[in-house]
């Protein structure tokens, strides 16, 4: 199990340190902003979507290095979803985090978030892109708080 954990370990390092997709998105249809108290994370996340499905997603800001690494994670595993699979890959990742169950199948890199559920206050952290590309779809204007 330590081998599993050592990779877990490496994916978060890999892409806090060098995150995908942290670039500003050319003419985005949709954008929000979030903020973590706490930990002092920002992130603005910015989708543009073409044809019912996620063409490009970037996000910018500055945060810890889970925080970091999901925005990243999370970058890379939305592009050519639809809002309806990006809504359903938010619900299946929040409860990897929250809910003491196996992880869905399909979460794939994503689960190198599961022993976050140990750390309560990093939860957030490692929420907060999640949250903030949820209300970029949805369409909300206000900046979303973890608190």
């Amino acid at each position: 199990m330590s081998n599993l954990h050592d990779l877990y370990q490496e994916t978060i390092i890999d892409h806090s340190k060098r995150p995908r997709n942290k670039v500003v998105v050319s003419e985005p249809t949709h954008s929000a902003e979030g903020y973590n108290p706490l930990c002092g994370d920002r992130v603005t996340v910015q989708v543009k979507m073409e044809d019912g499905r996620i063409a490009g997603i970037g996000f910018q800001g500055v945060g810890c290095a889970i925080s970091t690494a999901s925005a990243s994670l999370m970058t890379d595993a939305m592009k050519g979803k639809t809002a309806e699979e990006a809504e359903s890959a938010f619900e299946k990742f929040h409860a990897l985090l929250t809910v003491d169950r196996p992880p869905a199948a399909d979460l794939g890199k994503l689960t190198v978030f599961s022993g976050v559920r140990e750390y309560p206050m990093r939860v957030k952290c490692a929420t907060l892109a999640w949250h903030t590309l949820r209300a970029a779809l949805r369409g909300e204007h206000k900046p979303v708080s973890t608190e």
